[in-house]
């Protein structure tokens, strides 16, 4: 038995080594391929179905090994400046899967030229509407001339191609279509709602065109819900829309312009049957979207969140009990009047929108939807109050975001509501008024933007608010310099700072506004201060220094000349001793004035830097121990020092401990109790205390 055994194994270890050899040629094989895989396809059009199919990555892979068998390495070849106006194939298909990854900064590193496709892409990126705006016409304009010119057919008095376009659209028509949908685009983000309107409406008057388009059906009910345009409706078209990664949640702004209606109106069939259909179809189109397309996920969170919020607010206006509010409400049955909320009924909406305006950090193509819709929903509710509040928050938003154009919008939105003589008196429209100089200032007009301020500064009496007033007007004059440096300190920097002080509010935003204030306080009289020694330190004062020193020279010449004059000689002597005695005075008077002028700022920064550490652990604590450093010798620096020691906590210094310890030296050759080391010694000693691991270490 053993015998056979051994003899049966020969061949099984035979025939393993032949599959090993095999293996291994095949192996061996596989490195001499021409392509990365075995199959011989194109990979610019694997790259395109990979778009199409939401395998983003995958698509740029795909590209990358295209430009590596095309140009021979890892590039995207040379700028194209032909007069095409097309992209290439390859930068295309890139664009198109990088936008949709939300990785939007290597766009910059793909495209290449400066056509207008290229420009578009790029604007849109930027959140520029208003020159995007302008570039759609360009295209439109284009393609309206490339028609005349290539004789394909009448052109419409509007300048569109009277073509008719069936739902099974091609390619090329989608394409036809593209620049006209930018432009509404465009215009909606502009914030040209009533241009918009008209627009649309006079694309829609020629039968047939953009009929079936599912995407401008989109546009024109996204564009009547922000616009409050109840009446609007268009057939429904759901069976033509092309069902795929392309369209996602295609009937999300019908179905919202529908759920908004009945909220308006009280029509809770219509409103729950609405209301769960997009829910499903959200939810849906996330369960089937791919995982690399973090751009449409979110964007799909944040629609489902918007649509969390109309289901609240069904159950605010619609329900006769002040029962807690159901997230998820079903049928109920409803008062036959509409119910105007009270603060305590929104606060879940205030709360969770001011959650969602945190977590989105200003991603304005997540957050501006959002608040659009939040400013119609507290319009249907009939919330003057926490509409005006929400105008304003959104101007701020938007102004942050750089939609310049959208917060101006707000802010006229705002205004309008200010009907009442009281209303005039409210602390909201004096905010508002200081949010309208904030966006000037922001949009260039620096002037008109100091002079509102100002305005605002001599008729808002307000405490509360009268430290930012303040704070922004010296701020921006020190900006501008279109002010004496003394009027900016006495009349607005070292006000604010006063008016911020004095208020006894621990909350966080008091405690921002005084770090704030204190701040821009020292940072100004640190620029001052720095001013002031490099002049001290120029050619021309020290040139200035030298003539002083030879007219005290001849000053005392010419008194001893005087003693020993004659009684006519003594006459001119005296007068150009007097002379130099005034001219000397002066020169005395106005160094010193200087010298006394760099220690005020000096002590201003100083103090001011401390101050900001004491209250808060936002600021400039690296400016403050490079101050101390290069100032080491002076007495007022090496007080300020050990005063900050004692009062600010040690933890804000860890950061600098390294530094702080290189500079440590024999206290014994210091002269004095309180010299630069016995501070630095205090200050190494107590981190050592507090945090021994983090300064020991170090």
């Amino acid at each position: 038995y053993v015998k056979h055994s051994g003899s049966s194994a020969k061949p099984r270890s035979t025939s393993a080594k032949a599959r090993d050899v095999v293996a291994t040629s095949n192996a061996t094989m596989t490195t001499s391929w021409d392509k990365v895989y075995w199959l011989s396809v194109d990979y610019l059009r694997v790259a395109k179905s990979a778009v199409i199919c939401g395998s983003y990555f995958t698509s740029v892979m795909y590209v990358e090994h295209w430009c590596e068998e095309h140009y021979k390495s890892l590039t995207l070849g040379s700028p194209d400046f032909s007069h095409l106006e097309t992209l290439p194939r390859h930068i295309e298909i890139l664009v198109s899967a990088v936008t949709q990854i939300n990785e939007p900064d290597s766009l910059y590193g793909i495209i290449q030229s400066h056509k207008l496709s290229s420009q578009i892409v790029t604007l849109e990126h930027e959140g520029n509407w208003s020159k995007a705006l302008e570039y759609y016409e360009l295209q439109v304009r284009s393609d309206v001339m490339l028609q005349m010119d290539g004789n394909s057919g009448a052109l419409s008095p509007h300048g569109l191609p009277s073509v008719h376009l069936s739902p099974s659209t091609s390619e090329n028509e989608m394409m036809q279509r593209k620049p006209y949908k930018g432009l509404m685009r465009s215009l909606q983000q502009v914030g040209c709602m009533h241009v918009l309107d008209m627009y649309c409406k006079g694309l829609t008057s020629w039968k047939g065109q953009f009929q079936h388009d599912p995407e401008f059906t989109k546009l024109q009910y996204e564009a009547a819900w922000r616009t409050g345009n109840w009446d609007f409706s268009l057939p429904y078209l759901g069976a033509n829309f092309p069902s795929g990664q392309n369209i996602k949640s295609g009937h999300f702004h019908e179905n919202l312009h529908s759920c908004l209606t009945a909220l308006r109106e009280g029509d809770s069939e219509e409103f729950y049957r609405k209301l769960k259909h997009s829910k499903q179809e959200l939810v849906l189109s996330v369960a089937c979207a791919s995982e690399e397309s973090t751009e449409y996920i979110y964007s799909a969170i944040v629609k489902l969140q918007i649509l969390c919020h109309l289901g609240v607010a069904w159950d605010i206006r619609w329900k006769s009990s002040g029962e807690s509010i159901n997230i998820y409400p079903e049928k109920q049955k409803i008062v036959s009047e509409p119910v105007i909320p009270t603060v305590g009924q929104l606060s879940w909406l205030n709360t969770e929108w001011s959650s969602i305006l945190k977590r989105t950090q200003l991603h304005m193509n997540l957050l501006e939807p959002f608040m659009a819709f939040r400013r119609v929903l507290l319009q249907i509710l009939s919330c003057k109050d926490f509409t005006m509040q929400h105008l304003l928050e959104s101007a701020s938003t938007l102004r942050k975001g750089f939609r310049l154009s959208q917060a101006a919008a707000a802010l006229h939105e705002l205004k309008f509501l200010y009907t009442g003589p009281g209303d005039q008196c409210s602390t909201v429209y004096w905010l508002g008024r200081l949010e309208e100089a904030k966006l000037l200032r922001a949009q260039g007009q620096h002037e008109m933007a100091i002079n509102l301020a100002k305005y605002i500064s001599e008729n808002y009496e307000s405490n509360e608010e009268a430290p930012d007033v303040y704070r922004l007007v010296g701020k921006w004059l020190a900006e501008s310099r279109s002010s004496n440096s003394r009027i900016i300190l006495e009349n607005y920097l070292k006000p604010a700072v006063s008016f911020s002080e004095d208020q006894r509010t621990t909350d966080k935003k008091s405690i921002e506004r005084q770090c704030q204030t204190h701040f821009h306080l020292a940072h100004y009289a640190d620029a001052l201060f720095k001013s002031y020694e490099e002049r001290l330190a120029s050619n021309e004062w020290q040139a200035a220094m030298r003539l002083r020193k030879h007219k005290t020279i001849e000053l005392e010449a010419l008194i001893k000349r005087l003693k020993s004059s004659t009684k006519g000689e003594k006459t001119d002597y005296s007068i150009k001793i007097q002379e130099l005695q005034k001219q000397l005075a002066m020169d005395r008077e106005e160094a010193q004035k200087l010298l006394d002028d760099r220690d005020n700022f000096l002590g201003l920064a100083l103090e001011g830097y401390k101050r900001c550490l004491v209250i808060g652990d936002k600021y400039d604590v690296f400016r403050l121990v490079s101050l101390w450093f290069s100032l080491s010798s002076r007495q007022n620096v090496i007080k300020n020092m050990v005063d900050t020691i004692d009062e600010v906590q040690s933890y804000k210094f860890i950061p600098l401990v390294y530094q702080i310890a290189s500079r440590m030296g024999s206290t014994k050759d210091a002269l004095g109790l309180h010299n630069f080391q016995f501070a630095l010694v205090s200050l190494v000693k107590k981190m050592a205390i507090d945090h021994p691991y983090h300064t020991i270490f170090q």
